[in-house]
């Protein structure tokens, strides 16, 4: 669930009432909003973290899924089975044993949730001591829903209901802006130092084929050929070429097996329909509808097309199964006849289509995968510029064999660039479309708007205030939660269609996506126009904000501290309520009946046992903003609040996801490390937003000189997130010469042996991952830059009490239950 699935709570409270004054009809709704919140969320996040230790020992096919099929996580220490047992050993895995079992995006995400915690805990120690203070000293406000003196939108209020002309204690908002900010940048360089030092390291030892190979696009046609490319490349003289793959237009064979994929599915319901298949039984670490491991699953395998099955069998209860087939004109025509039969003779059909679809020549892309004998010469490769001519022979670094895209390979440049413009375009119409969308359902749950259409359940509401709290926070929660829960997928699925090469880009721009539909949509437009009255208001105020960007500071400031209250229980919500529903995986167990009720042959039941799929793209943006909305507030009235219950979250949030990382959930895609670039830029915006919300204050209140000492920081920080870029971010890309380890195999000068293995210090290979086909996962993994379509086995029919029958091709793979992942 999104993190700002309540978000029109804030929303329903934020319409100008006549006059410009906020109406505050019950000065203790936010009082009792934050005690039912904080009652609720308590609830809910106790009961789920309750249900999570009962279950996780009866369950481990489920919340220990990574560990029992990984041979990396099996490296982590056992968790006891007893209720609680669990908590302080998963607490003593150290960074090393995270980096060693989970590579380095685990340890790159869950070093971000440490720089929060180090973050906020210094902001709320500053927020109780000195902050919290000087804001009840001279407001009398302590900074909680209901209980201040005067709610209202000002700081300081005289009696006639007009800002306080320049109080020396706004000091605090200028010194408080740069402290914050200098404490933010600091704590965030000390941590991408750690990161680097890590990273180098890791990367640096490493003597796998994915460290060694680039990606060269742009090729020009009289270097079609992989001589040719070796020519050029040797030809510069930073090291010998080991390998070349040429990419080619491989759509014709990618579509055959694609389709094959398919008609081994059909054949195989059709057999397991007139075979019968008896459903494993359930043990005691399976979940409750099947055991996808029982002991004869190895026998459970047939081989259909190996030329001494094709009789018709009939000593079986149930008939063979039909198959309509249409022919004729318009495919008006129909007759029944044998499925078994027709989807063997298609299968047979196709696997001669594929032997000799292999055998052809296609012609080359621009793009080529070149594996060089050391790590050294591939990183000066990729950090040099290697061709005088424009738009030619560029060289990036490489993803893993399984990581790669092959049907965007083979894509053109121009419908590569059509289909990115495209996505661009789509994303600028979709956040126009949330817009539209957002404000209207806001409006209609306003209670005054509710008075207008509804007045009879208005006034129901009014008489029940304890209902009436519920439901001003319950029915913004259900009508945001099904947007912000489909949102996501919409962008990964407009990533995944964006012609990326490697699936670790995709997800990348997945949070780029996701973050900017939150930060934008649902935090930004919200602070800036929430004091629209209705929908035109909100155009009006949208027009206005473009015209003059000072605009934006005002309303951050006239807004922000209106919407204190629902971000304080934005946090109570996601950080109490909802984030130990992430423990229990509550979306595989809720689809798992469906899943297991639409299963049929034995493939289909194993593949219930696949452990669930973590995506960083789903889970970096939402903490990220979380983060954004506490800095923002960290100099209000409110500060310490918002800080404790961020520092609540994220402590908790760092402890759920290191389970679910090392014990529980599988995440195949590896981008080593590079999310972090994109999470220190977004702290940085969130920092810009936070200044311009302190001048947006400062200003208000006409102490202008004040709010111009902030410009400098504000200029600084601009300054400074460039020069980050710049200093810091190719560290973050590259492996830096001196950090490669010359004295093995593959770093300096020499190539590993083609028959050895090297495995990095941790045993993740990346260069043995599983690959994907037709959008399925399949039990062999890649080592080597090849289209899997040109080697992949023609496996036989999975099917009961029968022994496969295997293709070639299969020296290309390991199986998928060796120890190198």
């Amino acid at each position: 669930m999104s993190i700002l699935a309540p978000a029109a709570t804030a929303l329903s409270g934020l319409a100008d009432r006549p006059g410009g004054e906020r109406h505050w009809e019950d000065q203790l709704k936010e009082s009792r909003d934050l005690y039912t919140q904080f009652v609720i969320s308590s609830a809910l996040g106790l009961s789920a973290f309750l249900t999570f230790c009962i279950l996780r020992p009866k369950w481990t096919e489920l919340y220990a899924a990574r560990r029992r099929q990984r041979n990396a996580a099996s490296r982590l220490p056992e968790l006891p089975n007893t209720l609680f047992g669990w908590i302080p050993v998963l607490h003593r895995i150290t960074e090393e044993e995270v980096l060693q079992s989970a590579g380095l995006d685990a340890y790159v995400f869950l070093s971000f949730f440490k720089f929060a915690i180090r973050f906020l805990l210094a902001v709320f120690i500053f927020a109780v001591a000195i902050i919290l203070p000087l804001h009840y000293k001279y407001t009398g406000q302590y900074g909680v829903p209901g209980w201040d003196n005067l709610p209202g939108n000002d700081t300081m209020i005289q009696e006639k209901d007009k800002p306080v002309t320049d109080p020396g204690y706004l000091w605090i908002y200028v010194l408080f802006a740069y402290v914050f900010s200098g404490l933010a940048i600091y704590m965030l360089l000390q941590e991408t130092n750690t990161i680097i030092r890590t990273r180098q390291t890791y990367l640096g030892n490493q003597t796998s084929t994915t460290d060694r190979t680039i990606r060269l696009s742009g090729i020009p046609n009289d270097l079609g050929t992989e001589e040719q490319i070796k020519d050029f490349i040797e030809g510069l003289r930073v090291g010998k070429v080991e390998s070349i793959t040429v990419c080619r237009k491989w759509r014709e064979l990618d579509e055959l097996i694609d389709e094959r994929m398919k008609l081994i599915r059909e054949l195989e319901r059709a057999w397991t329909k007139h075979l019968g298949y008896k459903r494993p039984k359930r043990d005691g670490d399976s979940l409750p509808l099947t055991n996808p491991h029982s002991e004869d699953e190895d026998h459970e395998r047939s081989g259909l097309l190996s030329g001494s099955d094709n009789d018709h069998v009939n000593d079986y209860s149930s008939e063979r199964p039909k198959f309509r087939l249409w022919y004729g004109p318009f495919k008006l025509r129909h007759r029944m006849i044998d499925a078994i039969d027709y989807f063997e003779e298609k299968l047979r059909r196709i696997d001669d289509h594929i032997q000799s679809a292999r055998e052809k020549e296609y012609p080359s892309t621009e793009i080529a995968f070149v594996t060089m004998e050391s790590i050294a010469a591939s990183q000066m490769l990729v950090q040099a510029i290697l061709d005088p001519h424009p738009t030619q022979m560029f060289a990036r670094l490489a993803p893993a064999p399984a990581d790669v895209i092959w049907k965007n390979t083979y894509l053109s440049r121009p419908r590569r660039m059509t289909q990115s413009w495209s996505i661009t375009i789509a994303i600028g119409f979709l956040t126009v479309f949330w817009s539209v969308l957002l404000v209207p359902i806001a409006s209609l749950l306003d209670l005054e708007t509710l008075r207008k259409l509804v007045p009879q359940f208005a006034e129901f509401l009014e008489e029940h205030p304890i209902l009436k709290s519920l439901v001003q926070t319950g029915l913004p929660t259900l009508a945001f939660s099904l947007l912000t829960v489909a949102v996501p997928y919409v962008y990964e699925w407009l990533s995944n269609n964006q012609g990326m090469v490697s699936r670790g880009d995709v997800e990348l721009s997945v949070i780029s996506k996701n973050f900017f539909f939150s930060f934008f949509n649902l935090f930004l437009l919200f602070t800036v126009f929430g004091t629209a009255s209705g929908f035109y208001g909100f155009w009006e105020n949208l027009r206005d904000a473009f015209k003059d960007s000072t605009t934006i500071a005002f309303a951050l400031a006239k807004s922000l501290e209106g919407l204190a209250p629902f971000y304080i229980n934005l946090l109570i919500l996601q950080g109490l309520g909802l984030f130990p529903f992430r423990l229990l995986e509550f979306g595989s167990v809720a689809l798992y009946p469906f899943q297991f009720l639409s299963a049929r042959t034995p493939r289909e039941y194993a593949e219930l046992a696949t452990p669930p799929k973590f995506s960083y793209g789903f889970s970096i943006p939402q903490t990220i903003l979380v983060l954004v909305i506490c800095v923002v507030y960290s100099v209000f009235p409110s500060s310490w609040l918002i800080c404790l219950f961020g520092l609540i979250y994220f402590t908790i949030g760092k402890f759920i996801y290191k389970y679910q990382l090392l014990y529980a959930m599988d995440h195949q895609q590896h981008s080593t490390g590079r999310a972090w670039p994109m999470i220190c830029n977004r702290v940085f915006v969130g920092l810009l937003i936070h200044q311009l919300a302190m001048i947006g204050v400062l200003a208000l209140r006409r102490a202008i000189t004040r709010s111009l000492l902030l410009v400098p920081l504000l200029g600084f920080t601009v300054w400074f997130s460039y020069w980050f870029g710049r200093t810091y971010e190719p560290l973050m890309k590259f492996i830096a010469l001196k950090s490669i380890n010359r004295d093995q195999p593959g770093g300096g000068d020499l190539s590993p042996s083609p028959s050895s293995t090297f495995s990095p210090p941790s045993g993740l290979d990346r260069d043995s991952l599983p690959i994907r086909i037709g959008g399925q996962d399949l039990e062999l993994r890649l080592r080597k830059y090849v289209n899997p379509s040109l080697i992949v086995p023609l496996h036989d029919a999975w099917l009961p009490g029968r022994t496969p029958t295997r293709g070639n091709g299969a020296s290309a793979f390991v199986a998928h239950q060796t120890p190198n992942v």
